[in-house]
């Protein structure tokens, strides 16, 4: 066969091979260049473009705290002047506040008068109900200084008085709850009247003293504890008269009552009528008799008041 011919024969029986179009291939960006269907950056490798190179090793990403006082304060100079400055401020405050807090308040004076324990309390408690009893009323006395009330059973205090007093209002405030009566108001009403007669009470006794020209050493503060007293009495009047009615508010209070009197003169009797024998001043003179009846009246009013406080809280 002719060459040609056999060429024509192959070719024929060989298929063709289709020529298909080459896919276009996207070149590598380089480090650097952001690739264009990238949603997000990548940043796993940012710290090699700089992000996250003041990291401290092994500090999980947290810059470094800094290590003395020195560097702290040139990091942020500013707050820390301002609390350098706040804080020698509240210094020299609270300096100024303990040098002339004795003017106003003596701090010092009312620890002593409430230097008390539960022996004290009920040793006190019983020489309110039953001072007839009790024979050695002298305060007892170190170095010319008045020993603390736990030591010594004469020595006035203010804890009593203090919780007396606030006993007292509860008191009267279950007294007007059983009665339908109680209301804020009248309760407050109550207790600031309790507070007016004390006051009164104090500003007289200081008034009658400097006239009558006694010189003791009976303070404003030994003053509101005596007279601060008379509330334990008021307490046991009222309760005895919830419990039994009138009769046993009578009965306690004017058993109340007459130990307070009696407790109000042997106590006063010292600190005045002492004072006037100290001082030379004849038993029978006319200074003298004048401190008697001061400390009479004193005495006897402490019962009145007991009553006008409470009666009406019974019925």
């Amino acid at each position: 066969m002719h060459p040609a011919g056999l060429a024509a024969a192959a070719a024929a029986g060989t298929p063709r091979l289709r020529k298909w179009p080459s896919k276009r291939r996207i070149p590598v960006s380089q480090p650097g260049m952001a690739d264009p269907h990238q949603l997000f950056d990548d940043t796993s490798s940012a710290q090699s473009r700089g992000y996250g190179a003041q990291q401290a090793p092994g500090g999980l990403g947290y810059p470094a705290a800094s290590a003395t006082p020195q560097a702290a304060f040139l990091a942020d100079p500013v707050s820390n002047m301002a609390m350098a400055y706040g804080s020698s401020l509240a210094a020299q405050g609270k300096e100024l506040v303990d040098k002339n807090i004795d003017r106003f308040i003596p701090v010092t004076k009312l620890k002593y008068y409430f230097a008390v324990d539960t022996m004290y309390v009920g040793r006190k408690l019983g020489l309110l109900f039953f001072p007839y009893l009790h024979q050695d009323w002298e305060v007892q006395y170190q170095q010319d200084t008045p020993v603390a009330p736990r030591f010594d059973i004469n020595a006035p205090d203010l804890y009593i008085p203090a919780m007396a007093f606030i006993t007292y209002v509860l008191v009267a405030g279950l007294a007007l709850g059983t009665q339908d009566r109680f209301s804020p108001d009248l309760l407050g009403l109550q207790a600031s009247s309790a507070l007016a007669w004390l006051t009164l009470e104090v500003v007289a006794i200081l008034l009658s003293l400097y006239l009558v020209t006694v010189n003791t050493d009976l303070t404003t503060i030994d003053l509101v504890a005596f007279l601060g007293y008379k509330y334990v009495g008021m307490i046991g009047g009222v309760l005895m008269g919830l419990l039994f009615g009138k009769t046993g508010y009578y009965l306690v209070l004017g058993w109340c009552c007459v130990a307070i009197f009696v407790f109000m003169i042997r106590t006063l009797r010292l600190k005045i009528l002492a004072e006037a024998a100290a001082e030379g001043v004849p038993v029978r003179g006319a200074r003298n008799q004048l401190r008697m009846y001061l400390t009479m009246a004193v005495a006897a009013a402490q019962p009145l008041l007991m009553y006008w406080l409470t009666f009406h809280l019974v019925r």
